[in-house]
């Protein structure tokens, strides 16, 4: 039972495997389609053309044959009959003589093999016994055949099987062959009405149309197979060509801009590839532009940032001495050498910005990864950005786990991309709470930065990390940024290997998730922490003042595990 069960198993199993490699070839070539389509077409058609021409040379020969069998059993009985008639028959034994002597003589004036059967009809008094010339006949006249022979005129046929082993192997095994029996009433002197029959043989005949119908299913399956193999052919012929367009689309797709089709003749499909490889050729031209155009541009970048370091230097230096100097001059050149100040920073910033993502986009950028506990980042980022919260009103808290979230990173890295996060999020909280959580699993580790401020809507989310862009162009840069900062912070993010997404709602606050895997290689499937944030309560309205003791931070409950500052 045992070894029976698992023969099934194997066997479904290898009829499964078989129906999925033939869905994958059915869905993934053109070709097996279309000569499986036409394939199916043809049978069905070639089936119906079969059928119906098998059904039509049945019923010809058959009709044929039976016109043939009642026009000489009509002239077989009228010779009977006149035989009768001129018989002088006067005693029943010279009655059975006559009817015995033209039983034979009808069987054997036929044009084929035929049986006959003189049988007494119904009512009559039995002086003469019937005349067959096989006595299993008796049994294949039926009784309608009977009743309608001996109560109407003329003649009346019946197909019949005809039991005989020897008509033929095929139908031998079976035991009966096709028949036609015939009967008609004739007149026997000193013996009254006898029913006569005759059964004809339409074993020729069948074989005939069994011989027809081999003849059409050969020729069937040669056209089937010859239909297959020009579909096959000319198919081959319009498939070949787009598989080499689709392998050197694939090869450009790749970066291999020089690949181009393999362009015979001066059909359609050598036009097609024709133009195809005229496509290629273009967009190599255009793709070498766009990276010569590139190169340039970032090499501009590149140039200018340098070049003008020295210039900055010199106006820096001549900027500090006003600035130290700003307490001896007027109020209103006191505020000029302020804002020079804070400019110059500014400008600064952005020189350096701008040398980073020139070393991003000529691919110059390292990762310098280290084993680190994470939690130290971000607490370190966390501090970074204190003093500017409470300059802001804004409540910061960080959310840290207890145990320790060691992944491989650049501390550099993450910690600029989390600065960034943070003064975004103290710039939009408009003095409401800024959150931040870090959480791990066993492949990734997260860090979200929540604000309450004015948020953002979808179309800005998705925008939100291009460089120099603005949700609001109208709204002023409070805190000094230079426009690069969360694109400098997408391509460290990518440098990991990593996520920096972003979600936000109108007058709902605003949300950024970074997502790093904790060892190199690893590629994320998920984040630990969810991008869209459940509902927070309510942020605290009137925040207290507090100093930046931590001594004097507020008492929290202890089974918190994150720590809220001001």
């Amino acid at each position: 039972m045992g070894r029976a069960r698992r023969t099934w198993r194997l066997a479904r199993l290898r009829a499964v495997g078989a129906g999925r490699a033939l869905s994958h070839a059915w869905r993934s070539s053109l070709q097996v389609r279309v000569v499986t389509s036409t394939l199916a077409i043809g049978l069905v058609a070639l089936a119906l053309v079969g059928v119906t021409l098998s059904q039509q040379m049945r019923d010809g020969l058959f009709t044929e044959r039976v016109e043939l069998v009642l026009d000489e059993s009509a002239r077989a009985t009228q010779q009977a009959q006149e035989t009768f008639d001129a018989s002088t028959a006067t005693s029943v034994t010279e009655a059975q003589r006559l009817l015995n002597d033209v039983m034979r003589a009808l069987r054997s004036g036929g044009s084929g093999e035929r049986e006959v059967l003189l049988w007494q009809a119904p009512g009559q008094a039995m002086l003469v016994n019937s005349a067959v010339s096989d006595p299993a006949l008796f049994g294949l006249v039926s009784d309608d055949l009977r009743r309608a022979t001996t109560e109407g005129a003329g003649q009346r046929w019946q197909s019949v099987g005809w039991p005989d082993s020897g008509a033929g192997a095929r139908t031998a095994e079976q035991g009966v062959v096709p028949a036609v029996m015939v009967g008609q009433t004739v007149s026997v002197p000193r013996a009254g009405t006898f029913e006569l029959y005759f059964l004809y043989n339409l074993q020729a005949e069948q074989e005939r149309l069994e011989f027809l119908q081999r003849m059409l299913a050969i020729g069937a399956a040669a056209l089937v197979v010859l239909l297959g193999t020009m579909t096959w052919v000319v198919t081959r012929q319009v498939v070949r060509p787009v598989r080499a367009a689709a392998q050197a689309a694939e090869r450009i797709a790749d970066g291999h801009l020089d690949e181009r089709m393999p362009v015979r003749g001066v059909d359609e499909l050598a036009t097609l590839g024709r133009s195809f490889n005229e496509m290629a050729q273009g967009l190599q031209e255009q793709i070498g532009r766009m990276e010569e155009l590139g190169t340039l541009q970032r090499r501009f970048v590149s140039d200018v940032s340098h070049e003008l370091r020295t210039p900055l230097t010199t106006i820096r230096m001549a900027g500090e001495v006003l600035h130290g100097a700003r307490e001896d001059f007027e109020p209103s050149i006191k505020r000029s050498a302020e804002l020079m100040q804070t400019q110059l920073d500014r400008f600064e910033d952005l020189l350096a910005d701008l040398l980073e993502i020139s070393r991003f986009d000529a691919g110059a950028a390292t990762l310098d990864a280290e084993d680190r506990d994470v939690r130290e980042v971000v607490g370190a980022a966390a501090d970074h950005a204190f003093p500017l919260a409470e300059h802001r009103g804004v409540w910061l808290s960080v959310a840290l786990p207890d145990a320790r979230c060691a992944a491989d990173i650049d501390p550099r890295r993450v910690e600029r991309i989390l600065r960034n996060l943070l003064d975004n999020a103290i710039e939009h909280a408009d003095g409401s709470t800024v959150a931040v959580t870090l959480a791990a699993d066993a492949q990734a580790i997260a860090v979200t930065v929540r604000d309450h401020g004015v948020g953002m809507t979808d179309e800005a989310a998705a925008h939100v990390f291009d460089r120099f862009w603005r949700a609001d162009p109208a709204r002023a840069r409070t805190t000094g940024g230079t426009g690069l900062g969360l694109a400098i912070s997408l391509e460290d993010a990518h440098l990991h290997g990593g996520w920096l997404e972003a979600w936000g709602r109108p007058g709902g606050g605003a949300c950024f998730r970074l997502t790093l895997p904790r060892r190199a290689g690893i590629r994320l499937q998920g984040s630990p922490l969810p991008l869209v944030p459940v509902e927070d309560p309510e942020p605290p309205t009137t925040p207290q003042r507090q100093p930046l003791d931590p001594a004097a931070l507020p008492e929290l409950d202890d089974e918190l595990d994150h720590q809220e500052v001001r």
